[in-house]
């Protein structure tokens, strides 16, 4: 029966591909429109001379044991792709400090670093262990966040242990609010590096985030879980959902963009194919992408409550992005994977820096990559007059900061950038934004917004839905809208 209904998938993300790949192999009539080239959208990957670079995505998490990324390749009956734990995951340097803030993931190597690094922090750091133990049970158990009828409402109780209600109080508290319960608050070097860790997983610092999420995105790169650098690039990942897809009969079209979407039994879809535009009507639609691209596709009127709430979020961020090729020669020995530099504490910016490995398919022998993103508003690039003028500003200033830990004179092989104008108009997402829509407790967990819109047949999936953004959030979602879609 399944083989007679027909599903659209809008964008070939990570989120897109596995919700793709997992419908097809339950006997759906699956086909995603893809508006690139090249399927991946955020991790996807591009190649200049002998250099492949990550787009923006650099490392993966859910690939452990039981991990979701684990588990979907399981169910595809897909191998995993190749991957090394990072260890340290992050080497964070604070304003004029020479030795890093390592992240180890074995647990008793990062207790030893805290408690130097952050002395009489350790009742706040084992709080945050104990929260963040109880809710990945719970997550573990498959709830749906947030439920939006019967069906999801027995899933997300059926996940309730009595070692979950603890945490229910914390829904509605901050990192920052656990900060001032322990006197940490005014911890300078403590509460800059929660806010430059915490940046990088909900897109906002302790004061905003929600405790429930950062208690997870503090504790994700210990084990037994951990980030993982994947052998040759990001792009392996959707590679090996985009094979499964095919596989179980699913068909991809690149270069088509869905420009309207109207709901109703069927959904209707208009889609511009770069030469005309194509009236398709499906069973089911899932939208990967960010829930101002689906506002906008829906064409909804501004009195609309949905529309209301999407218009009355905060502007999700943007990225400046410096893509460069060097000669190894320029990588202390001892670099980590993935670093974070700050060079004033009166300020928020920060880059944050991934490097190549030898040998490890992105860069030929000899050679390495160094990718360095900033957190930049979007309205400053959209519409500049002086857009060249800025974009040359920012690439100077962040390779000044990068010469402070790499040796770049000479060695200095490519070079590009990118900021939220690029990521537009490859990408698509609105305004060029990256990342979710802000893990605050406005829109997390049980506030957050549902893959179930309130639009019979219409799934939306990716970061701007629960868990957040990353591989593993967005592949959850999908994971989610699967569950939904099989139980409908």
């Amino acid at each position: 029966m399944n083989k007679k209904k027909r599903i659209a998938v809008i964008g070939a993300g990570i989120g897109g591909l596995t919700a793709g790949a997992l419908l097809a192999k339950e006997g759906f009539d699956v086909t995603i429109f893809e508006q690139a080239m090249v399927a991946g959208g955020c991790a996807s990957t591009f190649r200049r001379r002998d250099f492949i670079f990550d787009v923006g995505a650099t490392q993966v998490a859910g690939l452990e044991p039981g991990g979701i990324h684990h588990q979907i390749f399981q169910e595809l009956e897909c191998p995993l792709p190749e991957a090394e734990y990072c260890d340290p995951a992050c080497a964070v340097f604070l304003p004029n400090e020479t030795k890093p803030i390592n992240v180890w993931r074995d647990p008793e190597e990062w207790q030893k670093e805290r408690s130097v690094q952050f002395p009489g922090s350790e009742p706040f750091w084992l709080f945050m262990k104990d929260l963040f133990d109880r809710s990945w049970r719970f997550q573990q158990r498959s709830p749906i966040l947030p439920p939006r009828n019967f069906w999801d409402l027995t899933q997300l109780l059926q996940a309730i242990r009595w070692d979950t209600l603890p945490t229910f109080p914390y829904n509605f508290a901050t990192v920052e609010d656990a900060l001032k319960g322990f006197g940490l608050d005014r911890d300078r070097r403590l509460r800059t590096f929660l806010d430059l860790q915490l940046k990088l997983y909900s897109q906002v610092n302790a004061a905003e985030t929600a405790l429930l999420y950062g208690a997870t995105a503090l504790a994700v790169s210990q084990a037994p879980l951990g980030l993982f650098h994947l052998q040759g690039s990001m792009q392996v990942l959707s590679d090996r959902l985009l094979s499964a897809l095919e596989r179980y009969g699913g068909k991809i079209k690149y270069r088509h963009r869905v420009k309207e979407i109207r709901p109703g039994k069927p959904i209707g879809l208009s889609i511009f194919d770069r030469s005309s535009f194509i009236q398709a009507d499906f069973d089911y639609v899932i939208a990967n992408v960010t829930v101002q691209n689906l506002v906008r596709m829906l064409d909804l009127p501004a009195y609309h409550s949905y529309r209301r709430r999407v218009d009355q979020l905060p502007d999700p961020s943007g990225a400046f992005v410096l893509y460069l090729g060097v000669d190894e020669r320029a990588i202390p020995s001892d670099c980590a994977p993935h670093l974070q530099l700050l060079d004033r504490y009166d300020t928020d910016r920060s880059l944050f820096v991934s490097v190549s490995r030898s040998a490890d398919g992105r860069a030929p022998l000899g050679k390495r990559t160094i990718t360095a993103s900033e957190f930049t508003p979007i309205d400053r690039w959209q519409n500049a007059d002086n857009y060249q003028a800025q974009k040359e500003f920012f690439t100077q200033r962040a390779l000044k900061q990068l010469n402070q830990y790499f040796d770049l004179a000479g060695h200095i092989i490519h070079l590009e950038a990118a900021t939220p104008r690029t990521f537009l108009r490859y990408t698509d997402r609105w305004e060029g934004a990256v990342g979710g829509v802000g893990m605050r407790v406005g829109t997390f967990g049980l506030s957050g917004f549902a893959n179930r819109t309130p639009w019979q047949g219409l799934w939306l999936v990716g970061d701007s839905t629960h868990p957040g953004e990353g591989t593993a959030g967005v592949s959850y979602s999908a994971w989610t809208t699967v569950r939904q879609i099989l139980a409908d």
